[in-house]
């Protein structure tokens, strides 16, 4: 189904939760999340593809393998990040997007908003963490 949203289109608790004007608004959110990130990406394989670290100084060379491994290991966050855009993105299409994969419940419009990959509910997701903590600690 084509959904146009308007553009100043905001999610609101006042409509029907996950409706498909509130998929789309996700959807698009998700889809330009993972675009910038890719994009980000190309950049820093462009970056370090220019050639290998020619710096003469000892010191100038370790900041900048230090640069350098600073930078693969936030490419390698954000692959993972995309990872989970994709699943958002599949959760969208199946129709689950937005609801807890613990209780079944609304996540909520606001945490998604702050975190549209969210799979849990505020309270499923303390309780996950309350658990791993208490684990940690043994």
């Amino acid at each position: 189904m084509l959904v146009t949203l308007p553009p100043d289109y905001r999610p609101s608790s006042d409509e029907e939760f996950m409706n498909p004007l509130q998929l789309e608004y996700f959807r698009q959110k998700l889809l330009k999340w993972r675009g910038e990130l890719l994009r980000e990406a190309g950049e820093t394989l462009s970056s370090m593809g220019q050639g290998g670290i020619i710096e003469a100084d000892l010191t100038d060379r370790a900041s900048v393998e230090t640069d350098r491994a600073l930078e693969l290991r936030t490419r390698d966050r954000a692959r993972k990040l995309i990872s989970k855009i994709d699943q958002a993105l599949e959760r969208v299409e199946n129709g689950t997007y937005g609801y807890c994969e613990e209780t079944g419940e609304p996540i909520g419009l606001r945490r998604l908003e702050a975190r549209p990959i969210a799979t849990l509910s505020i309270e499923a997701q303390e309780r996950h963490e309350r658990m791993e903590r208490v684990h940690r600690d043994d």
